[in-house]
């Protein structure tokens, strides 16, 4: 089975922090609601008939979408594509959007999961953001979704942060669990470039994130969430029992997705694409029936290190067989060679036919990854 995601590029604030594709103007949306329902229907046989078992609206914001619009691009992915009987159809959302009226919305168009982006529940966090919530919409928000019925639901948290002290971030952790979600995403603050916060980092105003701070936290966000009853089944995600995200498990269980809307990415299973990330390049191209994607067809290798990078990150771990089936000889015993290091160092352990992450090589993932990527 097989997943599909629609990106939807417009916001009502940038984020400082944020480098993903998305536009403050809403200046082309009616163009680009039409374009990413043609372009459902031109990417038809890219998953080859398997039946579509998760449907997630990313961005950006997808909650700026009103039911509408929402209702029909459903339809059109129902007309195109085979769908399980109940598929898990995410809507990523700001608090600010979540209204009560808002809500009973997404419950009836079919939005069976929500991705809430509360980031902090501190209002200071939140402004040092530039984001468009305040804390009490967060909690009021998640609130009004358990009422209405809205069991599977998520919530983003930010860490690392310069002004985020560990006292605050334990309190940030204690709300989310007593909130009651049974899925929380946290991620380590980053400094992407042509963002306001490189720039604001650039000219002073801002301090720059400290990687011994973000250590220190992701520590703390592991053992708490650990007490809590959470299991931490990716890098950065933790879940009570069956709350995984089926969306984004497919991404790390290497199964196939097709990407919608401008720079939205697909897989699958021998090529990746990526659409364009410019809202009226995309539009002209689905408009003229041009590709609006660019295409790099994976080489053995290519697999191999993608399998790495994603697998170590999980509680799947990586396929040693899959691995060695990939590789010619001598490098497969380059790679082992290599193995055999992560595992004295106390990064990888084995068991069986699996190689997983220790704790102490989660704080070091993708490092241990490049460590063992594989070169032609």
């Amino acid at each position: 089975m097989a997943g599909i995601y629609i990106h939807i590029p417009f916001c009502k604030k940038a984020c400082h922090y944020c480098d993903f594709h998305f536009s403050t103007s809403l200046k082309f949306k009616e163009e680009v609601l039409t374009a990413i329902l043609k372009e459902v229907g031109r990417q038809q046989a890219y998953l080859n008939k398997e039946e579509i078992e998760t449907i997630y609206f990313g961005g950006g914001t997808p909650s700026l979408l009103n039911k509408k619009e929402l209702k029909i691009i459903l339809n059109k992915i129902g007309e195109v594509f085979k769908l399980i009987k109940t598929p898990e159809i995410t809507l990523e959302a700001n608090p600010d959007d979540l209204t009560l009226q808002k809500l009973k919305e997404l419950k009836e168009v079919g939005i069976n999961r929500l991705s809430i982006g509360v980031q902090s529940f501190f209002d200071k966090h939140l402004t040092w953001m530039n984001r468009a919530h305040s804390a009490k919409e967060s909690k009021e928000c998640i609130i009004n979704a358990k009422s209405l019925g809205f069991s599977n639901l998520t919530l983003d948290l930010i860490y690392g942060m310069p002004n985020l002290s560990n006292e605050e971030w334990e309190e940030n952790i204690k709300q989310a669990v007593d909130l009651g979600v049974g899925h929380i995403s946290a991620y380590n603050l980053t400094m992407e470039q042509n963002t306001a916060y490189a720039h604001y980092v650039k000219k002073g105003i801002y301090e720059a994130p400290s990687d011994e701070k973000g250590a220190e936290q992701f520590q703390i966000l592991i053992e708490e969430l650990k007490k809590a009853g959470y299991l931490q089944y990716e890098t950065s995600n933790f879940a009570k029992s069956n709350q995984y995200s089926k969306h984004n498990s497919s991404y790390w269980k290497g199964k196939k997705y097709l990407g919608i809307g401008p720079s939205a990415h697909s897989f699958n299973g021998d090529s990746r694409q990526w659409n364009v990330a410019n809202n009226k390049k995309y539009i002209d191209a689905i408009a003229n029936n041009s590709a609006q994607y660019e295409l790099e067809e994976l080489t053995n290798f290519n697999k191999v290190n993608e399998h790495l990078l994603i697998g170590l990150r999980t509680i799947w771990g990586c396929d040693l067989s899959f691995i060695e089936k990939e590789l010619f000889e001598k490098t497969h015993q380059a790679f082992l060679k290599e193995l055999k290091v992560q595992i004295a160092d106390g990064f990888v352990v084995q068991k069986e036919n699996q190689l997983f992450l220790t704790e102490k090589g989660k704080l070091f993932a993708d490092r241990v990854a490049s460590d063992l990527f594989v070169e032609e």
